[in-house]
């Protein structure tokens, strides 16, 4: 039951974040606290799948607050955080020897739960608080890192 929670809130990192959930899953495999040696998905703990994994989470920081980049809930971000929502259940699910499945299923969840309701409070902080959307966004990116290290140091 706890690995599904820390799935459904992992797919709520990459709903805010698509690229942020892989990237921390590889700090995890890396560090020790997600174990997928002798898995098909040891290769998340390799120092190249990091590094890649990291540099395009960074990019995708910087992407996000660009005036151009389309909405998370446009179809391609979409598909993005629902493929990677789902990825990052199996490979905790993996680590923790739970349900692959259930904790794709969940992990899909909380990814459209984080991109929507995401995307609803961003939108809501601007135009109601009247907070600036760079800040908003920023606070987004600590939420989504911080967060995510959580929760796979805590599985």
């Amino acid at each position: 039951m706890t690995v599904l929670l820390f799935c459904f809130f992992l797919g709520c990192v990459a709903g805010l974040r698509s690229l942020t959930a892989p990237a921390v899953v590889c700090w995890a495999a890396h560090l020790g606290w997600l174990h997928l040696a002798g898995t098909k998905l040891a290769f998340l703990g390799h120092p190249a799948s990091l590094i890649i994994f990291t540099l395009l989470a960074l990019l995708e920081l910087i992407t996000d607050k660009l005036p151009k980049t389309p909405a998370r809930t446009a179809p391609p971000g979409l598909i993005a955080r629902i493929v990677f929502g789902g990825f990052c259940g199996v490979a905790l699910a993996t680590g923790a020897s739970g349900s692959q499945i259930a904790s794709a299923i969940v992990g899909v969840i909380g990814a459209l739960r984080g991109t929507f309701g995401g995307y609803h409070i961003r939108h809501a902080l601007v135009k109601r608080a009247h907070l600036p959307d760079f800040a908003v966004a920023l606070a987004e990116d600590f939420i989504a890192i911080v967060g995510g290290l959580l929760i796979v140091s805590h599985l």
